[in-house]
């Protein structure tokens, strides 16, 4: 079985570090209780696209959560370092923000020292297969804070991950109390009704995804409130980040018709040449 080539290096605060010698403190919140921020990213000849809105949600994360705001500048630079570094043209960068070391306990330090984490990753080989959902037991709050963030407190996804695959399912999707779609367990959902792409509005309290942003501001999709009663009625639907676009097979136990055009088109436009290439409406007229 051929292993997945590891890029030789990683950034830590301000510096490029050997990727086998990590050097995370071991006081570092972000460790201890998941207090701390993530981006993804997309890797395209030698850049990150879509660089200015990833650190835009960053910067609103950390006002939110009050972590201190790496500046812009150093990102840029460790991102241009580690790039080189790892001599990728194309592939995927994660960016890791903790709160950084503090006392035991939940508290916060009064004066926090980040801990800035980046790592690179070659891209995938081949688009992701038709997936099947579980309707996961959890529910989810539209009031939560922790909604609108990428937060590296993943519990409720890896236990919604789990029941889904005690299901026989790929991944989970969550509804609200009131029974409305909202999102997978890490990437926005998307779904083919009445011959319109369309996305639950952020108001059900879902992440708002940068690729989704994107779909929209082009008229490629549309926002609208969808339940479970409306699964039955889905033309296609798909699951949505910033590294790929997943086809979904069923949900549940309802078979969703493939929509092969329609995902080779979306394919196009969002990850192909995406510099070059912004969102247009041809995605609304495949089939």
């Amino acid at each position: 079985m051929a292993h997945k080539v590891i890029p030789p290096y990683l950034w830590l605060n301000d510096t490029l570090h050997p990727a086998d010698q990590p050097a995370i403190m071991a006081q570092d919140r972000g460790y201890l209780l998941g207090d701390g921020l993530f981006e993804t990213m997309q890797l395209y000849n030698h850049r990150v696209p879509l660089l200015e809105a990833h650190l835009t949600r960053l910067e609103e994360g950390c006002h939110l959560l009050h972590i201190p705001t790496p500046q812009r500048t150093l990102i840029e630079r460790a991102l241009h370092q580690l790039i080189e570094a790892n001599h990728l043209t194309h592939g995927s960068v994660r960016l890791t923000l903790t709160r950084g070391p503090g006392p035991r306990g939940l508290a916060p330090p009064a004066h926090p020292n980040p801990t800035l984490l980046i790592t690179t990753a070659p891209p995938l080989q081949h688009p992701p297969q038709p997936i099947r959902l579980h309707i996961s037991t959890q529910r989810r709050d539209p009031h939560s804070m922790l909604n609108r963030v990428k937060s590296l407190n993943a519990l409720p996804a890896i236990l919604a991950r789990l029941e889904a695959q005690d299901h026989g399912a790929d991944d989970a999707l969550w509804l609200t109390h009131e029974g409305s779609i909202t999102e997978a367990t890490a990437a926005s959902f998307l779904a083919l009704i009445d011959g319109q792409l369309v996305t639950p509005p952020l108001s059900t309290g879902i992440l708002p995804g940068i690729t989704r942003a994107r779909l929209l501001a082009a008229g490629i999709c549309e926002e609208q409130i969808l339940s479970s009663n409306d699964i039955p009625l889905l033309q296609g639907a798909w699951l949505a980040t910033a590294l790929s676009l997943t086809p979904i097979a069923a949900i549940g136990g309802h078979a969703l018709p493939p929509q092969p055009k329609r995902s080779s088109e979306l394919r196009r436009i969002l990850y192909d040449h995406p510099i070059l290439n912004p969102p247009t409406q041809t995605a609304t007229s495949a089939s």
